[in-house]
């Protein structure tokens, strides 16, 4: 829940800024994919939903790795805000 909280937070700070920002994309495709993990879990059979949950994973990870080329100190600030990938122990 926590996370969720920090999404919406983000969501309505960008709200009134900059909706085209590639911050605002990312979170709000993450909203999106948690919501529809949470309902498939419950509907596993759904396969409209997973492949929409697959087309927006695509689209969420095409804009972190433009993000990441373009600007890695705002990248690894967004993934750690967002808490996506693992993180490596080295």
């Amino acid at each position: 829940m926590v996370k969720n909280a920090f999404i919406s937070v983000i969501s309505q700070k960008e709200n009134e800024e900059n909706r085209g920002s590639v911050e605002f994309q990312v979170v709000s495709f993450t909203a999106k994919i948690r919501k529809l993990t949470s309902h498939l879990e419950l509907h596993k059979k759904d396969f409209s939903s997973q492949r929409g949950l697959r087309k927006i994973l695509g689209k969420r990870q095409q804009l972190l790795a433009y993000l990441s080329k373009k600007d890695g100190a705002r990248y690894k600030e967004l993934i750690g805000e967002l808490d996506i990938r693992e993180r490596k122990t080295s």
